[in-house]
């Protein structure tokens, strides 16, 4: 898995959304029509979409899966889909459509031996959430906390068979105040296991950070607020999160002479 940048569609109400740190009722409303925004994202040229049902990962009644099941199929990329998936059907459902990659959250909680079957069956087409408040995973669309500590479900998920991981962190996201780089290097130091990292990217410094951990296991970031409010293009972060990546982008070790 190469690094990637995953622009994010967040839908409420069946509009596209974004939450602050997770907070429902904090929704800035950025378009009517998730679907145009989302297939705008992949004509750009985004290699990969991440899009959530956030009524359904809160309440579990899949509110705006027509949504989601029109973005996978009008979208010219891969999509990575969640938000309201609780049983093995939701999955199947996601898969028929043609998402390439379904987010298992509270449902991966709730009930371990399911996701251990779900993921033998459909392998690196799922990958688990940890949505990290703090030091505990939070459940419900981040409204619940469950008492797990994040590195407790690294290994659980990871005994369940699960190929890679989505972490956020909470209290980042939707801030546009930077990735929580630390708690992200202690996460790679327990799994191999590759991390695509969520919350806080508010600029191409930002973006870069996090790719330079590509090494480590750091296999891409989700973006949301920075692409809605023009801080970047996807063509500028791709380009960026590849040099950076790839090493290419790093200051030399000894300073040219003036």
């Amino acid at each position: 898995m190469s690094f990637t940048v995953f622009p994010a569609v967040d839908i409420s109400e069946g509009r596209c959304v974004r939450l602050l740190q997770g907070r429902f009722g904090t929704e800035t409303v950025y378009s009517d029509d998730p679907v145009q925004v989302a297939v705008g994202f992949s004509s750009a040229g985004a290699r990969w979409l991440h899009i959530v049902d956030l009524d359904g990962a809160k309440t579990g009644i899949a509110a705006n899966r027509e949504l989601v099941v029109e973005v996978v199929k009008r979208a010219s990329c891969p999509v990575q889909a969640g938000g309201g998936v609780r049983t093995r059907d939701d999955v199947e459902e996601l898969l028929s459509a043609g998402a390439n990659r379904v987010v298992l959250g509270t449902f991966a909680l709730e009930d371990p031996d399911a996701v251990s079957d779900i993921c033998s069956r459909f392998g690196p087409r799922i990958t688990v959430s940890l949505d990290a408040k703090g030091d505990e995973v939070a459940s419900h669309g981040w409204t619940v906390g469950t008492g797990i500590p994040v590195l407790e479900a690294v290994a659980m998920f990871e005994q369940a068979g699960c190929s890679s991981f989505v972490y956020t962190d909470v209290s980042r996201d939707g801030t546009m105040q930077g990735p929580n780089v630390d708690a992200l290097v202690r996460l790679t130091q327990e799994t191999e296991l590759p991390i695509v990292t969520s919350g806080g990217i508010s600029n191409l410094d930002d973006l870069k950070t996090v790719a330079r951990l590509k090494p480590l296991g750091v296999a891409g970031a989700i973006v949301g607020r920075a692409f809605y409010e023009h801080k970047f293009t996807i063509s500028e972060a791709m380009l960026a999160a590849d040099e950076a990546a790839a090493g290419k982008d790093e200051p030399p070790l000894v300073e040219p002479r003036s």
